[in-house]
């Protein structure tokens, strides 16, 4: 099939609209007029990762998170972006971006799920038209009330981490659970008035951390990789239910960071 049949497809169940302003999502690199039979699906276009695509035999890149955020305006050797670039392009491999576009249409009820949360609604409303609302995050029940302690496992065994960072009394219980992957303390005024006792997201800095437990809400930190990694397996199946024809493959599941305890 041809790239551009193949983003249409994408396009159709995640609209670059949907993505919020600053993000930069959508084909970036590449001719959309080329056939695609092998697409690699990641997280991140790290150089080892391109690598790993090279050496599938990938036609084309599908990441969640974009590559290229600001404008360029060189593309050489001297960069290490543009250096991903010209190999993209001198491998003949095409590379597509589904960003915030697919954290509010897909990622925020995938780790809903992942979490088994029932009763779910938006976090945050990004967008609203009529009945129709779409946002980043989920708020809903836990599968049960269990002490944070208890959640932290919990977490830990859903996203198949090895660890995760706890903000609270270990012996609190709870019962309401936000979640937002990735990066998620910007929605800290959200979580406050959700009505949660503990939000699950990543990246949260120290004084967050401190600030959230002030104003009464504990935080389980599962990182921005460990929470969003769930991309690519989501993104295989619906890919390989679509379109059977197409080889499909992913990105080696591995955190970015060495943990020396």
């Amino acid at each position: 099939m041809k790239v551009h049949e193949l983003t249409a497809w994408l396009e159709s169940h995640y609209p670059p609209a949907s993505a919020e302003e600053w993000d930069n999502v959508g084909f970036l690199v590449g001719d959309d007029r080329e056939e695609v039979r092998h697409v690699f699906l990641a997280l991140d276009l790290t150089a080892e990762t391109l690598d790993e695509a090279i050496t599938a035999g990938a036609e084309m890149i599908v990441t969640h998170h974009p590559m290229i955020f600001g404008g360029m305006k060189k593309i050489n050797n001297h960069d290490f972006t543009g250096r991903k670039v010209l190999s993209l392009i001198r491998h003949g491999i095409q590379y597509y971006a589904m960003h915030t576009n697919y954290d509010i249409l897909g990622m925020a009820e995938l780790s809903a799920g992942y979490l088994k949360l029932t009763d779910t609604r938006i976090l945050t409303v990004t967008k609203e038209q009529g009945e129709c609302r779409e946002g980043l995050g989920r708020v809903g029940m836990l599968p049960y009330k269990m002490t944070l302690k208890e959640c932290a496992g919990f977490v830990k065994d859903a996203f198949r981490l090895n660890e995760v960072k706890v903000y609270g009394n270990l012996e609190r219980e709870v019962a309401c659970a936000a979640v937002c992957t990735g990066s998620g303390k910007s929605l800290m005024k959200d979580v406050l008035s959700s009505g949660a006792e503990v939000y699950i997201t990543g990246d949260i800095d120290h004084h967050t951390g401190l600030d959230a437990v002030e104003q009464g809400i504990c935080l389980i930190d599962a990182g921005h990789y460990g929470t969003e990694y769930i991309f690519m397996d989501a993104m295989k199946k619906q890919l390989e239910n679509a379109f059977p024809e197409l080889k499909i493959s992913c990105a080696q599941v591995k955190q970015p960071y060495t943990l020396v305890i």
